[in-house]
């Protein structure tokens, strides 16, 4: 299709009739219309233009107002158009022979030597491989570590230091109602059994004073966890109803008393070490804030009320003997 309605020829400004016999100068900037004749280009040169693609042809005036250096110019110009293009075909020849297994596989990248380019190629595959790996390692030791750090806050404590683990730490319910206030200090200190299963670590521990407040609240039907403490086998100590609550650990006692309960049913199976350990501690810090008298007693609830069964815990129990404040 011709740009406009009629075309005129730069050169000899004739009107341009048909397609075949209009030729465009490739320069954009230019993009002057001849008629083929007035080109000067020959027979053969004209063919070439017609059946070569990406061939382009320029204006005398783009190269140059001398007819003879034009000629030059655009001869040059043709010649390394061709090469181009032969270049060109070099590499879709080359890329053809993929589909030949009887070939041998072109370079991999064309415009670079076969060594370099099989370098480059090597190095880039061994970079994503390093990448990939150290991700790998990356991501795999950040979740062991995490763990371990998870571990280690889990059991900070140790028995070692007072940890206390606070309600929200844990999960408590809200009271059902308003708890009565005790008269401090006590100057009696229970210490009693959960009789659930024990634990090591925070996450068992925390899912037993759950379960305990549940059945407190829901079964005996108590306004909240009964007990003021819960020691755990990790060596923390977990808020129940705290130190200045009445708890709901032993009728007829508790308006004058603080409860330790430990997590664990203790007939066969003395507490551990580090429960231990965190009970000195915790009785040290109520003294300390005056929560507890410091003629305290320190007893256990079976000793109170022999009668009760669910008080047994002659394992927790013993554990005690010696201490100075037992009896």
């Amino acid at each position: 299709m011709l740009d406009s309605a009629l075309e005129c020829c730069q050169k000899c400004r004739g009107v341009i009739a048909t397609i075949p016999s209009r030729i465009k100068c490739d320069n954009g900037l230019c993009s002057r219309v001849l008629h083929s004749q007035c080109t000067g280009l020959t027979k053969e040169q004209l063919k070439l233009l017609e059946t070569i693609p990406n061939l382009s042809w320029k204006c005398d005036g783009c190269l140059g107002s001398n007819q003879n250096q034009s000629s030059l110019q655009l001869s040059k110009w043709l010649e390394q158009s061709l090469r181009q293009h032969e270049k060109r075909l070099e590499v879709l020849e080359q890329r053809s022979k993929l589909d030949d297994p009887g070939q041998q596989a072109p370079m991999l990248c064309p415009y670079l030597p076969n060594t370099i380019s099989r370098k480059a190629i090597s190095i880039t595959v061994a970079f994503v491989l390093l990448t990939t790996l150290l991700g790998i390692i990356l991501a795999t030791t950040t979740n062991l570590f995490g763990k371990t750090l998870n571990k280690n806050q889990d059991n900070i404590g140790g028995g070692l230091i007072l940890r206390f683990v606070h309600r929200q730490a844990w999960l408590a319910q809200p009271p059902q109602k308003t708890l009565a206030d005790l008269m401090l200090p006590v100057s009696l200190v229970i210490v009693l059994p959960t009789n659930s299963d024990n634990c090591s670590t925070q996450a068992q521990c925390v899912l037993r004073v759950r379960l305990r407040q549940t059945f407190d609240i829901e079964s005996l039907q108590e306004d909240d966890i009964a007990f003021n403490f819960v020691i755990g086998g990790d060596g923390n100590v977990y808020v129940g109803r705290g130190w200045n609550q009445v708890g709901a650990h032993m009728s007829g006692y508790n308006v004058r008393s603080l409860s330790f309960a430990y997590i664990g049913s203790f007939q066969n199976q003395k507490p551990s070490a580090k429960q231990l350990s965190v009970t000195h501690l915790l009785l040290e810090r109520g003294v300390s804030l005056g929560k507890i008298s410091p003629n305290y007693r320190l007893t256990g609830a079976s000793k109170l009320e022999p009668s009760i069964t669910e008080y047994k815990a002659d394992q927790l129990y013993q554990s005690f003997s010696n201490w100075t404040h037992w009896s």
